[in-house]
Order: structure tokens, then sequence, then C-alpha cells
């Protein structure tokens, strides 16, 4: 989710992350040497406590970097209220679960304003849910809601071992393309920006993750919904019905 939008950013100086607790998307944004300033915002201040106590290999000591401003809050506000804009944004927050607190997150108007706070290069990286052949509303909701505020909007997809299946993420731009930029071109700027080996991803992999199998695809094609602000997609909790 982080690797493929900061790479393809021309020279990512300051990166928000909205969600991402744990510390993992601001330990890979951290990675880049042109990285000047990482603001992280999180609604749960109790999820970054024990994040720094029990899963140290996830942040990799990331909070406590110079570069790093951790702030607690809902993150809609806070985009609302900054006058900064920035080159790379991630959105790394659960999934629009009903009675949850990230569904207005999802919506044309909280895209609208996301990209008013990217500079004129600058590109969003949004986790959008699983991809399983069962679960495709979600996803295909996200990329079409997307498709109505960006001009570029890219569905990416690979599997991710701590959920067992095929997992979805999009990336939005102005202007940037993410098929036109040769995997020499990714590994050359791997080599020259990130200051530490990735296990995942390469040049190689750039190429696979954009090239979606063939039933997401058309789930995409087909999607006519637009997610509002008043009518917003809502994932019901896996095994409840409305009599529950």
């Amino acid at each position: 989710m982080v690797q493929p939008a900061m790479v393809l950013h021309p020279d990512p100086k300051k990166v928000a992350i909205i969600g991402g607790g744990e510390g993992a998307a601001i330990r890979e944004v951290l990675s880049h040497k042109t990285v000047e300033m990482a603001v992280m915002v999180d609604l749960d201040g109790k999820v970054v406590e024990c994040a720094k106590e029990y899963l140290p290999s996830f942040h990799d000591g990331s909070f406590s970097d110079e570069r790093a401003t951790v702030l607690f809050g809902d993150g809609r506000k806070f985009l609302e209220e900054t006058d900064l804009t920035f080159d790379v944004m991630i959105i790394d927050i659960t999934c629009p679960l009903e009675e949850g607190p990230a569904y207005k997150l999802f919506t044309r108007e909280f895209y609208d304003l996301v990209r008013q706070k990217l500079t004129p290069q600058g590109l969003l990286s949004v986790q959008a849910s699983t991809v399983s052949h069962t679960a495709l509303n979600t996803y295909s909701v996200i990329n079409r809601t997307l498709n109505d505020v960006f001009p570029n909007v890219f569905p990416s997809v690979t599997h991710i071992p701590f959920f067992a299946m095929l997992w979805g993420f999009c990336l939005a731009t102005n202007d940037v393309d993410p098929a036109q930029i040769s995997r020499e071109e990714i590994d050359r700027r791997i080599s020259e920006r990130v200051t530490r080996e990735l296990r995942f991803y390469d040049g190689i992999t750039h190429q696979a993750l954009f090239n979606v199998p063939k039933y997401v695809r058309r789930a995409i094609e087909e999607q006519t919904h637009i997610n509002l602000d008043n009518n917003p997609l809502m994932e019901q909790f896996p095994g409840l019905s409305e009599k529950d």
C-alpha cells in the first residue's frame, strides 16, 4: 500500500497517514530519504500505545523519528482543519463496517477533501477491502467513488497472509500512470531513496500488483454506485443480521 505511492512520486517530502496505528505504514514512509515530514492521525491512542510495547517489528522505532508527528483524533477533521498539503496520502483504516468509525472516510466528499490537500503531483493510496469472489462490492464501490473525484484511479491486488486472501488497494492520482514506469526505473528509485531492503516490493512486483484478475476488472466496470455522506456504504459485521 505504501511503497508504490511513495516510489511513483518524483520527490515525496510531506506525507500524511490516516490510521495506521500499529506503525507499519509510517515505518515504510520514513524508509524514504526524501521525506521531511510524516503526519500520522489515528483515532485510537491506545492502539499506538500497545504497538509501541508489543509490536516493535511493526513500527521499528518510527514513532520516535524526528520527522514523525503522531496525532490522535478524527482523520477527516484533521484534513478539514489543516493548512498543510501533502505529496502522498495513505488511508490505512478499517473497512466501512456498520456502526464503525471509518465509514465516512470512504465517501466522495472525503475524497474531494483529500484531493484538495494533495500537491499537484500528489498520490493517494487506499486500503480498500477484500477482493474475494463473494465480497467484491465494497472494493468496487470504493474504486467507482474514487473515479468520480480523481482523473486516474488504478486498482491493485495482492495476497495478504494475515487475512489469508487477496486484498485490494486503490491508487488515485492526477497524472502519473504506474503502468508507464518501467521495472528498471522502479528499482532505480528504490535503490536511490529507500534506506533498507524491501522484502516484497520491487520493479517486477510493481507490474504484478497493477495487473488485477479479470473478475475484479469486471466488477469495477459494472459498478455504478457512488458512495456519499448521506448514503454511505456500510458493511455489516460478519455473522450478524438485522435481527441480531
